[in-house]
């Protein structure tokens, strides 16, 4: 996960609406049963899922209240831990 990315990400969401990501996941998600897909374009097709799974988990806590720059920083933290483990 890149937090420039989620940060973009979450960005759209307060533009637009968190629909369009959970759209775009159901899509990406569908995408990866083509058989044809190389390991590499599958592994680029999961950051992208991850990314956006990420966005949507700080959109719920700026929903929630958390100013955004505190709700990015606690969720990669979360997310360094969880890889630290």
């Amino acid at each position: 996960m890149k937090l420039p990315v989620i940060k973009h990400l979450t960005n759209f969401i307060e533009k637009n609406d968190e629909d369009y990501l959970i759209e775009t996941i159901e899509t990406l998600e569908d995408l990866t049963e083509v058989s044809s897909l190389k390991d590499e374009e599958l592994d680029v097709i999961g950051e992208l899922i991850s990314n956006m799974y990420g966005a949507l988990e700080v959109n719920k806590a700026i929903k929630e209240g958390v100013p955004k720059k505190e709700a990015l920083n606690s969720f990669m933290s979360r997310v360094m831990g969880s890889i630290d483990s």
